[in-house]
């Protein structure tokens, strides 16, 4: 299958080295040729993982967006969701009839994707799916290196239009097995983790972050106080996923700290396996950090405003979201990914159905 991988990130490169060793034609863009210099002279990828360190081949390394896009089957975009617009803006001109768009998580970017196209005068039939993790954990351990802690063995995923969920799901399965079927795009960007996992670990090591050199929130920093803050946030985001209509299994987080539980997105050990890595021992800077700005900023502040929508109370959630605020001197509520700002707040739910049905009218 012709694959099109778009971005620099870890997720990325990961993204690319898979798709390369599991025999797709990976078509790679990258924006910053100085950066991609080294996979665009090998045409190349390093990947390491618990097998090794091997380098998986690039059939078309290029920094021109429209040669990676022209023609491939899926294009798969595991960037941060702060980058999703300005990408969006150059990608919604090029996509064409029966292309399958994969965000892997999306923070309903789907949505973000789908209206840019008819923005643009572009109507042709495209379908965008979300999914509720980043299939990897992983971090770049060179400019063409990239490691692998753990691959996702679960992946619930819904699609926007969800009339088009047979037809999409079928492609994405070609190059990721796990996908699991889920409802539509709404119920994928509120199975996202991000926003229950990071706003905690970020906001409650403020000070340890501000500190410390380096500081694992995911070893050290995850600690019971922690954790509980957590599953009451998570409780949040499943009541809210019930008052949409969306039925289980809702990936409750806790599956993924327990092995006694249901398996999780990355499946048993994952997270031993994640801080066994030290990979996440890093210098953060709470203002810059996409924990806050993608996970906090985007993702939080939508699921309070889905929950606001949905006529849920929020409280964990609206603090933290507060605090994130507090801490970067900016209103998220107001300045965030929210039902307000993309303009979906005031449809009521048969146009919010018809919404995420039919896709974005044009």
């Amino acid at each position: 299958m012709e694959v099109a991988v778009l971005g620099g990130g870890h997720g990325c490169y990961a993204a690319a080295a898979d798709m390369a060793e599991a025999g797709h034609a990976v078509r790679f863009w990258r924006r910053d040729a100085a950066a991609f210099a080294p996979v665009l002279e090998t045409s190349t990828v390093t990947v390491k993982d618990a097998k090794g360190e091997r380098a998986a081949p690039i059939a078309l390394p290029t920094t021109d967006l429209s040669q990676a896009v022209a023609g491939a089957e899926l294009i798969l975009i595991p960037l941060p969701a702060t980058a999703q617009a300005g990408l969006f803006a150059h990608l919604a001109p090029l996509l064409a009839d029966g292309q399958v768009v994969f965000l892997p998580p999306g923070s309903f970017g789907s949505y973000g994707l789908l209206k840019a196209m008819r923005d643009a005068g572009n109507t042709s039939n495209v379908a965008c799916a979300e999914t509720g993790t980043l299939p990897w954990l992983c971090r770049k351990h060179g400019p063409a290196e990239v490691a692998v802690s753990v691959r996702a063995t679960r992946l619930p995923t819904g699609v926007m239009p969800a009339r088009d969920s047979e037809r999409a799901l079928a492609v994405i399965k070609q190059a990721f097995p796990a996908v699991e079927p889920i409802e539509d795009a709404l119920a994928g960007a509120l199975m996202n983790a991000g926003p229950i996992i990071h706003p905690p670990l970020i906001i409650m090591n403020a000070g340890p972050l501000e500190h410390f050199d380096a500081w694992d929130i995911h070893n050290e920093g995850t600690q019971p106080a922690i954790r509980r803050v957590t599953n009451a946030l998570d409780a949040e985001r499943i009541a809210t996923r019930a008052a949409f209509g969306y039925g289980p299994p809702h990936f409750p987080l806790a599956d993924h700290y327990d092995d006694a539980r249901d398996e999780w997105m990355y499946g048993d050990s994952s997270h031993e396996r994640l801080t066994d890595s030290g990979d996440w021992r890093e210098h953060i800077v709470l203002t810059e950090h996409r924990y806050m700005l993608e996970d906090t900023k985007l993702g939080l502040a939508f699921l309070v405003s889905a929950g606001d929508y949905a006529g849920v109370p929020v409280p964990v959630a609206r603090g933290l979201l507060a605090l994130g605020s507090a801490i970067c001197g900016e209103d998220f509520r107001e300045t965030g990914r929210t039902f307000e700002t993309i303009g979906i707040s005031d449809l009521d739910r048969t146009a919010l159905t018809t919404l995420l049905r039919d896709g974005p009218a044009s």
